[in-house]
């Protein structure tokens, strides 16, 4: 899931448990619709992205970095406390508001599309409930 700032989800993807989240990194950026608002082309992709250690990698920076997104990563192998967490926190609090629907909660559908309809679904109830 990547969201902005307030922790209206923005792209959602439905992958297998064990999958690493540095290889959705693509998929997710890609699936950002653009942004309207302003008069002229509309902005498709986000000026920052934040991510904790998991997507730590040169490869990672140097393509955000050709996509003019500035990645705001945390490194690995150093201590905590790079001052991140007041950033990466909404996306776990948009997690939490997911959860808060019985059927994202545990997952009883066998087939994907679903599990997919139903993420839709609440992501569309997170963003009319900011309205």
């Amino acid at each position: 899931m990547i969201t902005e700032a307030h922790g209206i989800p923005l792209a959602t993807l439905l992958t297998s448990a064990n999958t690493h989240d540095v290889t959705q990194l693509r998929a997710l950026v890609e699936a950002i619709p653009a942004v309207r608002g302003r008069p002229g082309r509309p902005r498709q992709r986000p000026e920052h992205l934040y991510g904790d250690r998991g997507y730590d990698s040169e490869p990672v920076r140097r393509w955000l970095r050709s996509l003019r997104i500035r990645p705001v990563l945390a490194k690995r192998r150093t201590p905590h406390g790079s001052g991140l967490g007041r950033y990466r926190w909404v996306v776990e609090r948009t997690l939490a508001w997911l959860h808060q629907f019985r059927r994202l909660r545990i997952r009883y559908e066998r087939r994907a599309d679903i599990h997919e309809a139903f993420m839709a679904l609440a992501c569309a109830l997170i963003c009319w409930r900011f309205l």
